[in-house]
């Protein structure tokens, strides 16, 4: 008598590909969250394997701030036209001019501005569902998320009052004006994507591999010179060989210095990683509780 027993990706691909269609059983207008990010092109591959050879059933949103690397904004509308996916884009900066969203003085990064507009888009398009690539590994907030989190008629999140998930099951019920996030990747790690990204040969943004790239040194990491981050009077531009392990916007995103050129480079690197995925993102390092007080406001 034979058995067939999952391996570990196996395993993990299974239990995301079970969330996506409770997902799209349970809800009735659920919605994408894809920036082009690692995290979000192993949902696009989970979702073909969920879906297909049907269209699939729900809208990809980005929520852009206007900060992004272009590499990133190319490959994003590339990806959602191959798949032929209906993409929402929304955007900071008309949500400044509508008054919809309001800078702080002196405030350079537009990652807290992005909550404002996320549930803009939600309230607009009653969206009662967003799946995200959120994993519990990358740091302390995100670890206090289950599958389907609850989010209320403000688009808050309250870490103490979540819903149990006993037996994979998951309570799906949310009132008008509530809506719900849900995460298949919660149990994967960074070297679980880039394994997943290995086996199914997926392409990922050439700013994830090493390349030329002019930084400066600021707040002890390296970041991207642009047009968005010039360098200061007198800041020493340094030309290196970098790459990025996870991209936010350009004001925020450190770059690592690394040779890693390949997929297989990028896995033994991780592996000998001694500083989280996030370490190198500053809007991250402003205090331990910085990502749950965005998250409970709303934030992705």
């Amino acid at each position: 008598m034979s058995s067939y027993h999952l391996d570990h990706l196996q395993y993990l691909e299974t239990e995301a590909i079970h969330v996506m269609r409770e997902v799209a059983g349970e809800f009735e207008r659920p919605a994408l969250l894809f920036s082009g990010g690692k995290d979000s092109i192993c949902l696009l591959r989970l979702a073909e394997k969920a879906f297909r050879p049907c269209d699939l059933p729900l809208p990809f949103l980005n929520i852009e701030t206007g900060h992004e690397f272009p590499e990133l904004i190319a490959f994003r509308d590339r990806r959602a036209q191959e798949l032929g996916a209906k993409l929402i884009v929304r955007t900071v900066e008309e949500a400044i001019k509508q008054g919809q969203a309001h800078v702080s003085p002196g405030e350079i990064s537009r990652n807290r501005l992005q909550t404002p507009v996320l549930l803009g888009a939600i309230e607009e398009f009653r969206f009662d569902c967003c799946i995200g690539g959120a994993r519990r590994d990358e740091e302390k907030a995100r670890a206090k998320e289950r599958f389907f989190s609850f989010r209320d008629a403000f688009g808050q999140w309250d870490p103490k009052n979540q819903r149990p998930e006993i037996w994979n099951l998951y309570n799906a019920r949310v009132n008008p004006g509530e809506h719900m996030r849900a995460f298949p990747l919660s149990n994967w790690t960074e070297m679980d994507v880039w394994e997943y990204i290995k086996r199914e040969q997926l392409e990922v943004p050439t700013i994830y591999f090493s390349h030329k790239r002019q930084c400066v040194r600021r707040g002890g990491q390296w970041l991207a010179v642009s047009d968005i981050l010039p360098p200061k009077a007198n800041e020493p531009v340094k030309e290196m060989v970098v790459r990025v392990r996870t991209i936010g916007d350009i004001i925020s995103t450190g770059m690592v210095e690394s040779p890693a050129d390949s997929v297989d480079d990028i896995i033994a690197e991780i592996a000998a990683a001694r500083v989280t995925e996030r370490g190198s993102r500053a809007d991250d390092k402003s205090s331990e509780a910085a990502m749950e007080d965005r998250k409970k406001a709303g934030y992705f």
